[in-house]
């Protein structure tokens, strides 16, 4: 038993967690009754990431800020005209995918006891004033703006504080990630608990009806994932982006698919930003913010369910709509976070655009429950491992402009 142990601990996290995908595959579509008890790893392992992940955020960005010396470069800037560009781009591609491959359907009865937001405004409104929540309600709500705001305005408050306590905030800080190394390791119990909820609980045989919907729209996320995003990241960096963004979605998307919360892999992110060696100053503020602004995922969502609505209504859409569909989608995936349900929720805000009643936009929304099983593992998938992408992808430019020679492939 000890010879096997140790041999475990020899292989890799990735192969470890894909050990842990098949063992989850074949235990539920085998024995989905005597497996459905060990779905508790999976729960166990997403609590923990999600109950460490607002500590680890509020620590990490406080201390980065409090020790952060003037004039040192940290690619915020760049990192988040990525991000903007990102989610723009990919509602783009997904209103052009779905004019060339219209889908037509047949709508269920809506989302019940949910309720959209009314508009642009109340989105940005709601996500201003998630800005300026209580910290200690933002920390227990996981609301990351929330953080992000209180942890930045804390550091800036501790600029001048004794060496002591800054090094007191680092201590807290290096002991929290140590924390997130920790629930980390147990990734392929938590995998295959995950899988054996998902196909236990869910099944596939619901989606099949809805299959052109989601060709459309995984189609697109894959299509962002690994050509979009490339592209954004060979012309930022000038070199061979594949070997980046083959890493990231082994070690960021794998998880972020099946646990399907952004926030549960903030921890994940940060700690393959680490092992990429990027600057930890910069990366404990654009992971916890992309997991809030960059959801290239969720704009590919909301346009494809909209035009989806448009087409089953036979309503006629003229290319500088279309367009402005695709800057409304960013605009509202920017602020899905702030939204109580997610890119699905705004579906109706985006639907307005076309005269869509609410009650028919809110049917397009019980669709998207029905696929969210898959719908919204891709999405995630996408939004979070885009996270350390960038953000890689803006330290790589700035290094590159310094003079100092970036092999991608060495690099990752």
């Amino acid at each position: 038993m000890k010879d096997l142990f140790k041999k475990w601990n020899q292989l890799s996290l990735v192969k470890q967690i894909i050990i842990g995908l098949v063992v989850g595959i074949f235990l539920a579509v085998a024995i989905p009754a005597a497996a459905k008890p060990l779905v508790i790893f999976g729960s166990l392992f997403v609590g923990a990431l999600k109950g460490i992940a607002p500590v680890l955020v509020l620590f990490l960005v406080m201390s980065a800020i409090a020790q952060h010396k003037s004039g040192q470069q940290t690619n915020m800037k760049a990192i988040i005209i990525l991000y903007l560009l990102g989610t723009f781009l990919a509602g783009l591609i997904a209103v052009i995918v779905s004019f060339a491959f219209p889908v037509s359907l047949t709508l269920v009865k809506g989302a019940e006891g949910v309720t959209a937001p009314g508009g642009v405004v109340e989105v940005l409104k709601t996500l201003l004033l998630n800005v300026v929540d209580n910290p200690v309600k933002a920390i227990f709500n996981a609301n990351y703006i929330g953080i992000l705001a209180w942890a930045v305005v804390l550091g800036i408050a501790l600029r001048n504080a004794p060496d002591t306590t800054k090094t007191m905030i680092s201590n807290f800080s290096d002991a929290i990630s140590k924390m997130v190394t920790w629930v980390i390791r147990f990734a392929p119990l938590g995998i295959m608990g995950l899988v054996i909820e998902s196909i236990t609980t869910n099944g596939l045989e619901s989606l099949l009806s809805y299959g052109k919907l989601l060709a459309v729209l995984i189609g697109c996320m894959l299509f962002v994932a690994f050509v979009v995003n490339p592209a954004i990241v060979f012309f930022t960096t000038r070199q061979n982006p594949y070997p980046l963004v083959l890493r990231c979605v082994r070690e960021s998307g794998i998880t972020a698919f099946f646990t399907r919360s952004s926030a549960a892999n903030i921890p994940v992110n940060m700690r393959l930003c680490e092992k990429l060696g990027l600057d930890k100053d910069t990366y404990s503020v654009s992971i916890p913010l992309g997991a809030t602004i960059n959801m290239a995922g969720a704009a590919v969502t909301i346009s494809v369910l909209t035009l989806a609505a448009v087409h089953t209504l036979g309503i006629e859409v003229d290319i500088p709509t279309a367009i402005i569909l695709s800057v409304l989608s960013a605009v509202c995936a920017c602020g899905a976070s702030g939204v109580a349900g997610g890119s699905l929720l705004l579906i109706p805000l985006a639907a307005s655009l076309f005269g869509i009643p609410n009650d028919v936009a809110m049917q397009i929304v019980g669709v998207g429950f029905i696929i969210g099983v898959l719908q919204d593992s891709f999405e995630t998938a996408l939004n979070s491992s885009t996270d350390v992408l960038f953000t890689a992808a803006a330290e790589y430019r700035n290094r590159r402009k310094e003079g100092k020679s970036i092999n991608m492939k060495q690099a990752v």
